[in-house]
């Protein structure tokens, strides 16, 4: 009776652990990473895998010690806590594909690699819940928990290093291999790899590609391409990626490329991310080729002007002190009113800087929740915000007075709003906005003449609406519109 109900007991919790692993594995399968950035709290909650990848690790490599040391009689007490362990193993392999899973979805990530880190994820939390399930039901080991086990280890040693391709680079364990090392295990000199196949007698293959390769295609190549977008060679960088061409033939002003790698490094659409700008002269050539017509098969010498090195030496990282009595100042105005703000609409607003009186507005965490009466209470503070992201809110065009006087305001989401072209025709005024997003909304294309003559205006994203059936449009939007 007694061994009925441990049994019975057993059943159910395995069924618990299974039902979450099930959850992801369909996530995973049916919500893949497909280049998009998405749902800024998914992506928050995504950034702790990292931190929890490394619990799976240490419990599962730990099975297999407790199972060996505990054979020897004096450690016997070792074997029994091995079940425990997996069980462990078991939730924290979930959780860090769960994460994974946010991370991804929502990080702009796509590539095989992505895909192969995933997967291997989810099977080792399958492994990993099948040898549990094993190690309790038998009292003595038994050759299908030992390859269960054995299988596990190797996921672990598989997904991990998949894992580190994607963070590091796919060559990274062998990227400083000393060169006895590598000859003696015959290991190809690969670092160059993509700069060997563009051809080393014309401008892109001798000066472009090269800075690509350096500081570019460890997130845009052909395992890892983040935003759709592949740098590892002429046809992948022509071709775009999920906002369009990155690079327009002739037109320096339009090219994506050239705009996101000379923004400010604290920009959101500055690349590369999390590192350091480009040089003066790396981007100096970059824009050269573009001016020239960006051809894969112009001459090596065909700029005259260009600058003699493609990799200059970037200059140290330095940060200007903050004084908090000149900051304090700065804010004075508009203290108040933020911390008041802060404390009904936590997380919502924010200064731009630790230095500035800049305010970022992020309404989209509240969605629906987030209406024209919301979006009012931050009248007293519109001058100051510079970002503001309404996506997926409920504000109609009662909020357009509003927006409109936010003078300072560079970037603007309208996301999936009711926001008609009442809105639209009041921005006429900020003369400061550089990017604003309309997709899926109820926009036409009589805002375009309005549009066009924000003198700024950098990027208009306009999928999802009538105007991509616009007949024709203004001259000055030509490149800035991204469907």
């Amino acid at each position: 009776m007694m061994r009925s109900q441990v049994g019975s007991q057993r059943n159910r919790l395995a069924l618990i652990l299974l039902a979450p692993i099930l959850v992801v594995t369909a996530l995973v399968a049916f919500l893949p990473p497909d280049g998009n950035e998405r749902a800024l709290w998914l992506q928050f909650i995504g950034r702790f895998h990292p931190l929890t990848v490394h619990l799976p690790i240490a419990f599962v490599l730990l099975v297999p010690v407790l199972e060996f040391f505990g054979r020897n009689p004096k450690f016997f007490y070792l074997r029994p806590s091995a079940g425990f362990v997996l069980g462990l193993a078991t939730l924290s392999a979930t959780t860090a594909a769960a994460l994974g899973w946010c991370l991804g979805r929502s990080g702009g990530y796509s590539g095989p690699l992505i895909t192969q880190h995933m997967w291997g994820g989810i099977l080792l939390t399958i492994v990993c819940w099948l040898c549990w399930l094993l190690r309790t039901e038998l009292q003595e080991p038994k050759a299908a928990y030992a390859t269960a086990l054995a299988l596990a280890v190797g996921l672990v040693a598989w997904t991990g290093y998949r894992g580190g391709q994607i963070s590091l680079g796919a060559n990274h364990l062998t990227e400083v291999m000393p060169s006895q090392l590598r000859h003696l295990l015959r290991v190809s000199d690969n670092i160059d790899s993509v700069v060997s196949h563009t051809d080393p007698n014309t401008f892109y293959g001798a000066r472009v590609q090269p800075i690509f390769t350096a500081r570019c295609t460890a997130c845009h190549n052909a395992d890892k391409h983040k935003g759709n977008l592949r740098l590892d060679s002429y046809p992948g960088l022509m071709r775009g990626g999920k906002h369009g061409p990155a690079v327009q033939p002739g037109n320096v002003q339009a090219s994506d490329l050239l705009r996101r790698i000379t923004l400010p490094v604290g920009h959101d659409d500055f690349m590369p991310k999390g590192k350091a700008p480009l040089s003066a002269d790396q981007v100096k050539i970059i824009e050269l080729w573009i001016a020239a017509g960006a051809s894969g098969t112009l001459a090596l010498d065909a700029i005259k002007n260009a600058p003699s090195a493609t990799s200059a030496p970037v200059a140290e990282v330095t940060f200007t002190d903050i004084d908090p009595a000149e900051v304090t100042k700065l804010r004075s105005a508009i203290a108040p009113a933020v911390a008041q703000l802060q404390k009904q609409f936590p997380n919502l607003l924010d200064y731009e800087t630790r230095g500035s009186a800049d305010l970022r507005l992020n309404a989209s965490l509240l969605a629906a929740k987030f209406g024209d009466n919301e979006l009012q209470a931050f009248a007293p503070v519109a001058d100051h915000i510079t970002t503001a992201d309404l996506s997926r809110t409920a504000i109609t065009d009662h909020s357009g007075p509003l927006i409109a006087s936010m003078k300072r305001l560079r970037v603007l989401r309208l996301t999936n709003t009711h926001i008609t072209d009442a809105t639209l025709l009041q921005l006429g005024a900020l003369d400061s906005i550089e990017s604003v997003n309309v997709f899926g909304t109820p926009v036409t294309p009589a805002v375009l003449p309005a549009v066009a003559k924000l003198p700024k205006l950098a990027h208009f994203y306009i999928g999802e609406t009538t105007i991509i059936q616009a007949k024709s449009v203004p001259e000055s939007l030509a490149g800035k519109l991204v469907y």
